[in-house]
């Protein structure tokens, strides 16, 4: 980022459960501080020297400062906390895209860990694991009863160290053990094919370091690939944020230069920050701005934006952006409602605080924070309906969240009696075979959104919802 903007630190925002997304301003002094409040500084020593002389056993001093940090900080609101060495390590890695391991995407099914895909060039995609394979061990650990991040843990550790995984690949009907070195690996954040002549679908799963180039190289292959685009659907389904700099940079590369992006406002003067579509707001290193090297032709091509509840904060940043300036049409559900900016200031060489410090607005100044973008056609995510949708987690819905700062919350008892219904439905998925149960995958000819978004680019019709509820209904008209 350019030096006006006085970024430093870790830059990313996200969702809950592992999407540990934030923004990250200048580390500075406030001009003034309130007095201390000294009576109850003085009490927190007191209960601290009692725990240690009356406690039934010993405890460790260390751990009992920490885990004060850790309930002082996450009693502020759900993307507060307090980062000790181990969760600033696991945090940095989330942000670069880089991790170790031995490469493959993984999902769960019948309690056992599942190869969804081994990532290119991987020690895994080296080892010959397969898309379907089931892990039922990791060295002398059984799979079954572990969650996806225990065994996910289990299959990270340092470079060159060796884990073996005891394969069971079905279509062979054969268990055999498989022994990977595990080394850095590099995910792939960017997607994207021409779906068919004159239509193109570009998936961007995370805002990571390498997003923007990722993003640019993928859109040049496309229009390698179709020359003459019609139309492209951005998919930012189940994206739970990144880096703020690369949302900027996405949507510069589909805005008029300097149109405003995303603001932001706090009690900092360093919060109060207006980002617009312009290289110095999103380039972290000096040389040539990444999106020259994109086709002009990507300015103007008709777009639709494809968001859902899984959409949190970097890509409601962008669908807001591109929605507010009439660049494309925003399709789906209503995003997550993440749009609070957190700070990740270091408090040593390992530990850090990331605290929250201003909310996110759109270019035309509403607030993302607790409301979400609602798009401009309402589409479920299946023929069927959307109601089990109703029972994913927003951010309305998390404890101690931060209000819009526009207003009161408006709940609508509505979506509480769909809710019910979206129970019973899901009861009844759940008997179904595992094999009926499946999802199809994002960007696959089954994939009923994407249909819908290039139904909307050849205007053809569209089948928009019929049981999609809106939150903050006066945010939006109904459709």
């Amino acid at each position: 980022m350019s030096h006006k903007l006085k970024i430093a630190g870790w830059i990313s925002v996200g969702a809950l459960a592992g999407a540990l997304t934030t923004v990250s301003l200048q580390t500075v002094a406030r001009g003034s501080l309130a007095p201390l409040p000294l009576e109850e500084l003085q009490q927190l020593a007191a209960v601290f020297g009692m725990v240690k002389t009356d406690y039934v056993e010993p405890v460790d001093e260390h751990k009992l400062i920490s885990d004060a940090i850790s309930g002082m900080v996450a009693g502020l609101d759900p993307h507060s906390q307090y980062f000790d060495k181990k969760s600033f390590k696991e945090f940095r890695e989330g942000t670069s895209g880089r991790f170790v391991g031995v490469g493959i995407e993984i999902s769960q099914e019948d309690g056992l860990v599942k190869v969804v895909s081994p990532i290119e060039g991987s020690p895994a995609y080296r080892a010959g694991l397969k898309p379907n394979d089931l892990i039922t061990k990791i060295d002398d650990t059984v799979v079954k009863g572990l969650t996806l991040s225990e065994a996910v843990k289990k299959m990270r550790g340092e470079p060159n160290t060796k884990v073996t995984l005891t394969i069971f690949r079905k279509d062979e009907s054969r268990t055999f053990p498989v022994t990977v070195t595990r080394e850095e690996i590099r995910t792939q954040s960017v997607k994207g094919k021409v779906v068919e002549p004159g239509y193109a679908w570009i998936r961007l799963s995370q805002f990571q370091e390498r997003t923007v180039d990722d993003f640019v190289k993928k859109v040049d292959e496309i229009y390698k690939a179709e020359p003459n685009l019609k139309g492209m659907v951005l998919d930012l389904r189940n994206d739970p944020g990144g880096l703020l700099d690369a949302a900027v940079a996405i949507s510069s590369a589909f805005l008029p230069e300097n149109v405003t992006v995303v603001s932001t406002n706090g009690q900092l003067p360093e919060s109060k920050f207006v980002y617009k579509a312009a290289p110095e707001f999103y380039q972290r290193r000096a040389g040539a701005d990444p999106l020259r090297r994109l086709p002009a032709g990507l300015k103007s091509v008709p777009l639709v934006v494809l968001v859902n509840e899984g959409s949190a904060s970097a890509s409601e940043i962008v669908a807001g952006a591109l929605q507010d300036h009439k660049r494309g049409t925003v399709l789906g559900s209503q995003t997550f409602g993440k749009g609070s900016v957190q700070t990740v200031r270091p408090l040593g060489p390992d530990t850090g605080l990331k605290i929250t410090t201003a909310r996110y607005y759109t270019p035309s100044g509403k607030s993302i924070q607790a409301k979400g973008i609602v798009p401009d056609v309402l589409v479920d995510e299946s023929e069927e309906g959307n109601l089990l949708s109703l029972l994913r987690v927003r951010e309305s819905d998390l404890e101690k969240h931060l209000n819009s700062g526009q207003g009161p919350e408006v709940k609508d008892a509505a979506r509480e009696k769909l809710r019910e219904l979206a129970i019973k439905k899901a009861e009844e998925e759940a008997r179904k075979p595992v094999a009926d149960r499946k999802v199809p995958e994002l960007g696959s000819d089954k994939d009923f959104q994407l249909a819908q978004a290039i139904n909307q680019l050849k205007g053809r019709p569209v089948l928009v919802s019929k049981t999609q509820i809106i939150e903050n209904k006066n945010e939006k008209k109904e459709q």
